[in-house]
C-alpha cells in the first residue's frame, strides 16, 4: 500500500497536479480539501520553490498539522548526495527549517 501511495505521489508531481499524496490516505484527503478551500498552497508550487532554494530533488513528503499550522515536510536529496529535511508553512510557502537528515539521528 505504501508503495502505491508513493507511486501516486510521483505521478501527481510529474503530472503537475495540485494535490498532495501524503503518508496516509487521511492526510492526503485533508491536504486536498485544504488546497481546494484555498487554505494551503498546492504541493507543486511549494516544491518548485523549495527545489529552487535548495538545489535538491524531492524524495519524500509528509503533510502535517502542528498546533493548528499546516506544514509540508519534504525530504530532498542534494546534488552531493546529502539528504535534507525542509519544513515549509503550507499556507504561506515560507521555509521554516532546513536540516541535514543525519542531525535527527
Amino acid at each position: 500500500m505504501k508503495g502505491l501511495l508513493a507511486a501516486a505521489l510521483m505521478f501527481a508531481i510529474l503530472a503537475g497536479a495540485a494535490t498532495l499524496a501524503a503518508a496516509t490516505f487521511e492526510d492526503y484527503e485533508r491536504a486536498r480539501a485544504a488546497v481546494a478551500r484555498g487554505e494551503i498552497l498546492p504541493l507543486t508550487e511549494i516544491l518548485q520553490r523549495v527545489e529552487a532554494e535548495t538545489g535538491g530533488r524531492m524524495i519524500e513528503v509528509e503533510f502535517e498539522i502542528e498546533d493548528g499550522r499546516h506544514l509540508y515536510e519534504l525530504e530532498l536529496i542534494q546534488p552531493d548526495g546529502r539528504i535534507v529535511e525542509v519544513t515549509v508553512d503550507a499556507a504561506s510557502g515560507e521555509t521554516l527549517a532546513i536540516e541535514d537528515e543525519d542531525e535527527d539521528d
